[in-house]
Formats: structure tokens, C-alpha cells, sequence
């Protein structure tokens, strides 16, 4: 993709953005860039580093992303750690749709996925990978869902976009661009063609804030 149109992913006036399953999630509206592939990249560079000087090296660390978003992050971030440190975390990955304390409201029609932890979660220190955080309320679940896995000694939490809005007392350990957009606004971490986008538009929102 032309770095000159990173604005805009789409032909002529038919802009979409799309999940990391290709579906389109805003279509006909300008798609704005937060973040490019080498801004995020610099990002998890950061973000690399700073997770293994704040524990002293990778022992008894393990990455566990958030279901869909969060996934293909922390692989990136457990690539990165390896190229820096030599060894490489385990990672794993949670579904968090029936741990919402808004599913019932919010999730009328859920996507329920499998949920991932090939390690003992007991005594490990556990970080905690989402693409976007706003409400809080996605981090929350996935609090509730390592912790049916067993009771890791800490729990540290990586974003890529803080958009604000928070609803809960939660807060990134981690993040590579902060920044307070409103409501009428969404955010997407795209995949497109290997790399990854930040991208806003001010499109109706199809899922609810996390």
C-alpha cells in the first residue's frame, strides 16, 4: 500500500476499514491514521525493552492476547522480546464475550471463540495484550478470565491506542499513542497486508467500545 494514501484504505470514494478477519467495519467514511506500520513498530520496539527491564529479563513471563485484536500484538511483541533478550515467552490468548458484565446488552449476537493458555498461569507473570482500550470493560473480563486459569504473581497490561473514556479504574502499563477522541469516533488496529494500522473514522460504531 502507498505510504501517500495511508489515509485511506479502498478505491475512490469507497474507503473501508476492516478487521483482522477482513470484514468491513466502515465503509464510505474517511479513515483517518493514527498510527502507520512504522510508528507501531517503533512502538512495540518500546514496549519490548520496557517489559523486560521492568521485570528484570523474561523469566517466568507470558503474553496473553485478547481475542481478536490482541492476538497478533502480542505474537509481535513475543518476536521482539526473543530478538532482544534471546528467548522467547509463551503466548496465549483469551475469549472474553460471555466475561463482559455487558454481554447481555452489548453482544446480542456474540462471536464466541476457543481461548488459548498453554502454560501454568500459577506464580507466572502475566502481560495482558489489547489492540484499544477505552471503557475498560473488555480488560476487566480478561482479568476474569486468566484468573479462572490459576493466580498469576502480576498482571501488567499492553495497548496500542489509549483512546480514553474509561468506565473502570483500569489502566495501561504499556501504550504506544495515547489520546481522548469522543464517542461519535471508533478506533480499529487493522492487519493489511503484514502490517499493522492505527486507524479512526467517525462511522457508526458495530461493536461495543472496549
Amino acid at each position: 500500500m502507498p505510504r501517500a494514501r495511508a489515509a485511506r484504505i479502498g478505491v475512490g470514494d469507497a474507503a473501508a476499514v476492516f478487521n483482522g478477519a477482513g470484514a468491513v467495519l466502515a465503509t464510505r467514511a474517511m479513515a483517518e491514521t493514527l498510527l502507520d506500520p512504522a510508528a507501531i513498530d517503533r512502538g512495540l520496539r518500546r514496549v519490548a525493552i520496557e517489559i523486560a527491564e521492568r521485570g528484570g529479563g523474561v523469566e517466568g513471563l507470558a503474553l496473553v492476547g485478547i481475542r481478536r485484536g490482541g492476538e497478533p500484538i502480542a505474537r509481535r511483541i513475543a518476536n521482539l522480546i526473543r530478538e532482544n533478550e534471546g528467548l522467547e515467552p509463551p503466548v496465549g490468548s483469551v475469549d472474553i464475550t460471555l466475561y463482559r458484565d455487558d454481554a447481555a446488552t452489548a453482544l446480542p449476537n456474540p462471536r464466541i471463540g476457543p481461548s488459548h493458555v498453554p502454560f501454568e498461569v500459577d506464580g507466572m507473570r502475566i502481560v495482558l495484550v489489547d489492540d484499544v482500550i477505552s471503557t475498560g470493560r473488555t480488560i476487566r473480563a480478561a482479568l476474569d478470565a486468566i484468573l479462572d486459569y490459576g493466580r498469576p504473581r502480576r498482571i501488567e497490561l499492553v495497548v496500542i491506542v489509549d483512546r480514553g473514556g474509561r468506565e473502570l479504574p483500569v489502566h495501561p502499563d504499556y501504550v504506544v499513542k495515547a489520546i481522548d477522541l469522543g464517542p461519535e469516533r471508533r478506533v480499529d488496529v487493522v492487519e493489511k497486508e503484514g502490517e499493522l494500522w492505527a486507524m479512526t473514522s467517525r462511522v457508526g460504531v458495530s461493536e461495543p467500545p472496549p
